[in-house]
């Protein structure tokens, strides 16, 4: 699929399918644990599919596992039957530790199932393209090192950040690679934690390794979507756009409008219903009222794709789900 040719298509087309990052709610139609999805190749190929059956999304979506990469390192992570795991404990400490962190090959941790995981996707799921998800290069560091850590260490010890951040980076080139050679039609990367940082640091810490990543990796059949949940991506607008992804995706803490402002037209930009007051503890009505209240502000755009702020939980109702993609349907065939 020429991924290029496809984005200019969607740009061109009045009615956009929404494209909110969900995948672990396949939990529930399955009726298996987190524990046993993200453990099991088979069953997140069957997991997505199964997404894909239900919803009508412009994409199918991978599981946004953010401890998976960083579990390959050799960091400890914590998993539950309802939870996405989580890093525990710290495993670059020092600066000794971090020149000997060793770059994983493809095969340490849960990498390969998750790749086998999107392969059999892909064959599974036809009528739509197939993205993986991927943490970015600070959010990973930051999992590493330990996060409170890695904004002390932006200006008490930046070298070792910056000596963790090139074997990230190396790493997260090879498995997007990976990915690319799996099938995928492209990425999404997850670079929460930058949103977090100065505009300042951000440039230091964030920016230059993601455009390192998307300049390796995307070209016309592979696309890479960057995304951001930060409350602080507003004012790091102009650095996340000179990082050269293809489309941008952003959280709840920011106004979507006022993001739309900044991009332009060419350039698709997602977002952003609270993956949690809203998809997981709201109810049909409180989310038509709040994709109704998206739309109304951000349609206009030609650019704009309405999706989720960010991963939407395990948990999250499909009561809710389903209201999401039904009012965006019915606010578009209403205007």
């Amino acid at each position: 699929m020429n991924m290029k040719k496809w984005m200019e298509q969607i740009q061109a087309e009045k009615v956009k399918k929404p494209l909110p990052i969900l995948a672990f709610p396949c939990v529930q139609l399955m009726g298996i644990t987190v524990k046993q999805l993200i453990a099991d190749g088979t069953l997140q190929a069957q997991g997505m599919k199964e997404v894909a059956q239900r919803t009508d999304s412009l994409a199918a979506v991978s599981f946004m596992d953010l401890s998976l990469e960083a579990e390959a390192f050799g960091a400890d992570i914590k998993t539950s039957d309802m939870e996405v795991p989580t890093v525990i404990g710290t495993l670059i400490k020092d600066m000794e530790a971090a020149e000997k962190l060793e770059v994983p090959s493809l095969e340490a941790g849960r990498i390969g199932l998750c790749l086998e995981g999107v392969s059999r996707a892909k064959a599974l799921i036809q009528d739509r393209p197939v993205f993986a998800g991927i943490i970015g290069p600070f959010s990973l560091t930051g999992r590493l090192v330990d996060v409170n850590r890695a904004f002390l260490y932006c200006k008490k010890q930046p070298q070792l950040l910056h000596t963790v951040l090139r074997k990230a980076t190396d790493f997260l080139i090879g498995y997007a690679n990976a990915y690319k050679a799996a099938g995928a039609d492209g990425i999404v990367m997850a670079e929460p934690l930058a949103g977090m940082l100065s505009p300042k640091l951000a440039q230091g810490f964030s920016e230059p390794y993601v455009k390192e990543i998307a300049g390796a990796v995307k070209d016309d059949d592979f696309l890479v979507i960057y995304h951001n949940c930060g409350n602080a991506a507003l004012k790091m607008a102009s650095s996340i756009m000179r990082i050269g992804c293809d489309a941008y995706h952003f959280g709840n803490a920011i106004d979507m409008a006022s993001m739309l402002e900044l991009f332009p037209e060419d350039t698709l930009v997602m977002g952003n219903i609270d993956p949690a007051g809203q998809f997981t503890n709201g109810t049909p009505e409180s989310m038509r009222e709040a994709v109704l209240a998206l739309m109304e502000g951000c349609s206009k755009y030609p650019n704009f794709i309405p999706s989720s702020g960010c991963d939407i939980p395990p948990a999250a109702k499909w009561e809710n789900i389903d209201a999401f993609f039904q009012t965006v349907k019915d606010y578009y065939e209403g205007n």
